[in-house]
């Protein structure tokens, strides 16, 4: 079966964060917080502390999903990340942050890569496969840009002089 590139695609983002990197590890890791400032993740809760979670998506059209995340990246305070699992026993997607301490500051790289799992990417991809590649870039610049929108939210929220 052709999945017209959708396993395997990729997008990041690097952002430089105006806060120590053990406050930074203290957002990524704040699961239950991502709902205050993801644009498409509206709820998330520890099922296992640092093991599996739980979250909810809104996407723009109103469709709701509901999805289970397993931990695979634990190495405090510099890696973090997880893949996400819908009905399959095959992830759809590995998110993950790599920061690098830079003292007051810390630079924070973001990814997103898609797997082998079935994803509303995917069906969309094969419903029009006629614009594959169109429908992939569009959906990883949506997720850039959520994951910029996140950081920015996440920095906000974090940051002891906003008040």
């Amino acid at each position: 079966m052709n999945d017209y590139g959708v396993t395997g695609a990729t997008t990041g983002v690097e952002v430089l964060i105006k806060l120590p990197i053990h406050e930074v590890w203290s957002g990524i890791t704040a699961i239950d917080r991502y709902g205050e400032w993801s644009p498409e993740c509206i709820y998330g809760a520890w099922l296992e502390k640092d093991v599996r979670f739980e979250a909810r998506n809104r996407f723009p059209n109103g469709l709701e999903t509901y999805v289970t995340c397993t931990v695979t990246v634990l190495e405090q305070p510099r890696r973090f990340g997880w893949d996400v699992y819908g009905d399959e026993s095959v992830p759809f997607a590995h998110w993950e942050y790599e920061l690098e301490d830079r003292g007051a500051e810390t630079l924070v790289q973001q990814s997103f890569t898609h797997g082998p799992g079935n994803s509303g990417m995917r069906m969309h991809v094969v419903q029009h496969s006629h614009r594959a590649s169109q429908a992939i870039q569009g959906r990883l610049d949506q997720l850039s840009a959520n994951m910029r929108t996140t950081l920015a939210a996440m920095e906000s929220a974090l940051d002891p002089d906003v008040a």
